[in-house]
């Protein structure tokens, strides 16, 4: 028996490196797989692997940083112009909608104000997922307002001479709910 306490320590060195090894592999490849693919599906060697994953990592910090002045940015413009609102007196529009029902086509007329522009896109998400069909869509803008007007189709369910109503009604309570929260 080997009474040297050195020579039975050296296989727990081994298996303890190779272990060590194994899962920096592991982190390594997970790290990699995280990172967005490329055309090329060639295997890189790790140092190549690692110069990736910083470049990227970079890449998405100065993005951060950018988007963080734009909202920083775009934050000061509304306090600007509710502070320019309680100066003068003038309180922000509510969004009005309107929604004229005939068969199975729908017009509807959305009124906002000029800095109001997500309003328009969420409601044109809304009625994509009720299923509408959207025929046309314009806007004109009078001083700080705007006018949209978007013509649809409902999807009808059933015979095509029973339309069914319900897609109108449910469209204009979802709008009318959109406008309310978001008007809150």
């Amino acid at each position: 028996m080997n009474d040297n306490p050195n020579v039975s320590s050296r296989p727990d060195r081994k298996v303890i490196e190779r272990n060590r090894r194994t899962q920096m592999k592991a982190l390594y490849s997970e790290l990699y797989s995280l990172l967005p693919r490329h055309s090329s599906r060639e295997s890189k060697s790790l140092p190549d692997q690692l110069h990736e994953a910083t470049s990227y990592i970079k890449k998405l910090q100065i993005n951060l940083e950018r988007m963080k002045e734009k909202k920083d940015s775009l934050m000061s413009v509304e306090r600007l112009r509710n502070t320019r609102s309680r100066m003068t007196g003038k309180v922000p529009k509510s969004p009005q909608i309107q929604i004229h029902e005939m068969g199975s086509s729908l017009v509807i007329g959305l009124t906002t104000e000029s800095n109001s522009r997500f309003l328009f896109t969420q409601t044109i998400r809304v009625l994509q997922e009720e299923g509408a069909e959207i025929v046309n869509a314009g806007f004109s803008v009078v001083d700080d307002t705007v006018f949209h007007i978007i013509n649809l189709t409902v999807a009808i369910i059933g015979h095509e001479s029973a339309p069914d109503h319900g897609g109108g009604r449910r469209i204009s309570e979802r709008l009318n709910k959109f406008l309310n929260d978001a008007d809150a």
